[in-house]
């Protein structure tokens, strides 16, 4: 016969862990835009403390920051969808006779498909109406509630900042406060370094798009280079979206200035990722390549696009954690191998 005994303290206690776990699941999305609010607090935190110590009140700051950020964003999109919308019209109009030019292009290597047949069969109304359009309002609309959200916590979060680190002292023992400022500070410097460092190759493959495609004379450069430079900030993926909308652009203007667009613009991705990145973000994140990808990876697997989106930074604070846990045992070994007894009481003095 088998007894299990199970006591009062273990019951309430797989009770609150399943409950936590519940709220957790169906908080998650809350979760995530608080999570993405944090990083872009510590991204721009440096910036509003600049702009304090030069005599603005920390409201006055964060809200000056705000608006030039939000100008600048509207601004860029105000710029790239238009652009978008007549790119997509034109590749609606002119796909059957694209698709003719594809198959002269496959046919020099000896492959026959049968594009041009299919282009004239596709059901553009089917695509951009009904359900589907549905679906695609759907969606705007819930990236447009997301990012207000994080941009209205990220603004309180700037302001708040100092409440906030009085708040999280009073849980704070008086002799790991040392601990807790060494942690914060690690912490801002890994994610605000990696958003500041995102900017920079953000900056350096819109640069680099725009010269390509006024060089080969692509319509809408600009609005392509753009969209690369926000395109970047998504690892892995981004480098289709900022590779692939150009090239069609170019190819209904001649398969061969396709060709070079692509080839061009996939060497900088090369470039990026074994020359740019490693140098702007080795020693911030300090995250070996496979590692990178795996968080990557996984963060796209479990939780989609803001998954990918939030990997790099989770995985810096992992590190960050780490090399805390690494150098206080570090620490605590030469304490023990020397002699010293750090956990001993103080002897009374005489």
């Amino acid at each position: 016969m088998l007894r299990i005994e199970v006591s009062y303290r273990a019951i309430v206690v797989a009770v609150v862990t399943a409950a936590a776990l519940f709220a957790l699941v169906r908080l998650w999305p809350v979760i995530l835009l608080v999570v993405t609010a944090f990083i872009f607090m510590a991204a721009l935190l440096p910036y509003v403390d600049w702009l304090v110590r030069k005599g603005l009140s920390r409201t006055q700051a964060v809200l000056l920051l705000a608006l030039v950020i939000l100008a600048v964003v509207v601004g860029l999109f105000a710029l790239i969808v238009p652009a978008m919308i007549d790119e997509f019209q034109s590749i609606r109009d002119n796909l059957p006779e694209d698709a003719r030019k594809m198959e002269d292009l496959l046919a020099n290597f000896g492959i026959q498909v049968a594009l041009q047949e299919r282009a004239r069969n596709i059901d553009w109304t089917e695509l951009i109406s009904g359900r589907a359009a549905i679906d695609y309002g759907t969606r705007i609309f819930q990236i447009t509630l997301s990012t207000v959200t994080v941009i209205v916590l990220t603004i309180y979060l700037l302001i708040d900042t100092p409440r906030l680190r009085r708040f999280l002292d009073q849980f704070v023992p008086a002799k790991h406060r040392q601990d807790e400022e060494e942690i914060l500070t690690s912490l801002e410097r890994v994610v605000g370094g990696y958003i500041r460092g995102q900017a920079i190759t953000s900056l350096a493959i819109t640069v680099y798009t725009l010269i390509v495609l006024l060089i080969l004379g692509v319509p809408n450069a600009l609005a392509f280079a753009v969209l690369a430079g926000f395109a970047d900030i998504i690892p892995l993926v981004g480098a289709l979206i900022a590779v692939v909308p150009p090239t069609f652009a170019a190819f209904q203007e001649s398969p061969t200035r396709a060709l070079i667009v692509l080839a061009v613009l996939a060497l900088y991705q090369q470039f990026e990722d074994r020359f740019l990145v490693p140098r702007v973000y080795g020693a911030t994140l300090n995250l070996p390549p496979m590692i990178v990808l795996i968080a990557v990876l996984a963060g796209g697997e479990l939780f989609g696009i803001p998954g990918i989106l939030l990997a790099l930074p989770a995985a810096a604070v992992g590190r960050v954690a780490l090399d805390f846990a690494l150098e206080r045992r570090e620490t605590i070994t030469t304490q023990l191998a020397t002699g010293d007894e750090a956990f001993a009481p103080d002897e009374p003095p005489g």
